[in-house]
């Protein structure tokens, strides 16, 4: 039988935002948090908008599974080439000493433990962080576990992006993943639209919140929070 985790106490009182992020300006808050030097694999979706709010000299270096390192922002205009694009086939960038290889020298990296962090989308993440973000298993859902898994259980810091909530309401923060599962406990931080969490096999800590308090969230979401002494 699962039962629901207690969170930990947070270390410091979340800061707020007076209002709910766009996924624009969730990007520019997981570029901050990307620590300066790292090799990033950003997944496709709403993850690839982080490479638009790198900040200059970070160091950050991204790899797509498509076989490329140290891609640029996204291209616009004259910028475009069709032959240069991430793994969900949007124009990008290249950076000053940016490489080019074999697909399989690309899965090679991800799977051999190379990347500091990767950026996923996902349907669910339990609060042990199960992640569930290939299939919903529906009759007519589309499959498409593309690089995830070895994503998931290659990079050495595992952070989503997604909204908290479905469009009818559900958490996709969950105390157990309904879905397929993509990977077992591999994902160490959530970035939503409400806020951003921490979790892991000691349960959920709560680092932001946007436009919400962090008691609301908890009773949304069925967590027991504690504040910090």
């Amino acid at each position: 039988m699962t039962t629901t985790p207690t969170a930990r106490m947070y270390a410091e009182a979340p800061r707020s935002a007076d209002h709910q992020l766009s996924m624009g300006e969730l990007a520019a808050v997981i570029a901050r948090d990307i620590p300066a030097g790292a090799f990033v694999n950003l997944g496709i979706g709403q993850p690839t908008k982080i490479a638009d709010h790198l900040p200059a000299g970070s160091g950050v270096v991204l790899h797509t599974e498509n076989g490329m390192l140290n891609m640029g922002p996204k291209a616009e205009g004259d910028a475009v080439d069709p032959d240069l694009t991430n793994a969900g086939k949007v124009p990008v960038t290249e950076l000053p000493g940016a490489a080019y290889f074999h697909h399989a020298d690309s899965f090679a990296m991800m799977r051999g433990g190379h990347l500091d962090v990767c950026v996923l989308g996902a349907y669910q993440v339990a609060f042990d962080g199960d992640l569930a973000n290939w299939t919903t298993g529906k009759p007519d859902d589309i499959p498409a576990v593309g690089g995830a898994m070895d994503l998931a259980i290659g990079a050495k810091d595992v952070y989503v992006m997604m909204t908290l909530f479905t469009r009818s309401g559900e958490p996709k923060l969950v105390p157990r993943c309904t879905y397929p599962l993509t990977g077992v406990g591999c994902v160490s931080r959530v970035y939503t639209d409400h806020g951003v969490f921490d979790v892991g096999p000691d349960g959920v800590r709560v680092r932001e919140t946007y436009g919400v308090g962090a008691h609301e969230l908890a009773e949304r979401l069925g967590l027991a929070l504690s504040p910090s002494a």
